[in-house]
Formats: structure tokens, C-alpha cells, sequence
């Protein structure tokens, strides 16, 4: 029973056809999940540390950019089913249940629709909660010194 059940999905999977079939890497799952969970208001991927080593390696060039979408995010990616575990940071104020199944729902729909595997579940963990006016409040003071940084360099340049 279970084989001809496995066999009738195998059918039913836009990646198993007649002509061959597909491959879809773990990466590729776990970057669509992370971008949908992220695509939620109120989301940061990852934890605490996370965030802080991934906000680090942004900094540093040609690093942290390609892996930031899938931060936070583990697959198992089968033949036609895939089961995603999401850890997350949800802002202060914001529902959890409600947030964590807004998450789930936008996973399973990003990677049914564009990696065309059947989502069997999504496993959420929030293990942070962040405060949104406090990020604002340090990207602003982060930007002014940056700025600084930026006039104190042309200064030096026209001293030379």
C-alpha cells in the first residue's frame, strides 16, 4: 500500500516526468524558506548570535550576503517532499502563535509553488524577540558614523 502510494506521488511531482527527473539541492530549499519566513513582518532569521555573526560577516566583502536568506533555516529535501525546521526572531509586540503560522503558511506556499516539492511540515523555533525602534535607533547611529569615517578619510586624501 505504502509503495504504490510512494509510486502515485512520484507521478503526481512536477519533478518526476517520463522524460527525467529533478534534482533539488538543499541550499536551493533552504534559501526559498528563509526568504519566505523573512518576507513576514516582524521576522529576523536566526538567533541572537546568529544575527550578530551574520551582521559581522555582511560587513566583510564578498562574505555573509548569499547565506544570510538561509540563516536559521535545515531541510530534508526527498525525492518530491521536503520538511523545513525555521529558527526565528520575532519583534517585541507581535503575536507569536500568529506570527510563527503566517511563517509557516508562506514557506509551504514559496516552496510548493517554486521548487514544486510537497512541504510535509515546517517546525518553527523563536528563540529571540527583538525591539524594532531599537534596531532603527543603531542603523541611524551606525549610518552618522559611517559618515564621519567617510568626511575624516576625504579630509586625509586632500591633506596628501
Amino acid at each position: 500500500m505504502s509503495e504504490q502510494r510512494s509510486q502515485q506521488q512520484q507521478q503526481d511531482s512536477p519533478l518526476q516526468t517520463e522524460r527525467g527527473s529533478t534534482r533539488i539541492e538543499d541550499s536551493v530549499v533552504s534559501k526559498i524558506a528563509g526568504i519566505a519566513a523573512q518576507e513576514v513582518d516582524g521576522v529576523r532569521m536566526g538567533g541572537g548570535t546568529s544575527q550578530a555573526i551574520g551582521g559581522l560577516l555582511s560587513n566583510v566583502p564578498g562574505m555573509g550576503s548569499s547565506s544570510s536568506e538561509s540563516r536559521g533555516v535545515s531541510v530534508e529535501v526527498g525525492e518530491v517532499e521536503t520538511a523545513v525546521d525555521a529558527t526565528l526572531t520575532v519583534a517585541y509586540g507581535k503575536s507569536i502563535p500568529q506570527v510563527a503560522e503566517a511563517v509557516r503558511r508562506n514557506i509551504i506556499n514559496r516552496v510548493e509553488s517554486l521548487v514544486g516539492l510537497k512541504v510535509t511540515e515546517v517546525n518553527i523555533s523563536v528563540n529571540d524577540v527583538f525591539f524594532p525602534e531599537q534596531e532603527q535607533q543603531q542603523q541611524q547611529q551606525r549610518e552618522i558614523e559611517q559618515q564621519q569615517q567617510q568626511r575624516q578619510a576625504e579630509q586625509e586624501q586632500r591633506v596628501r
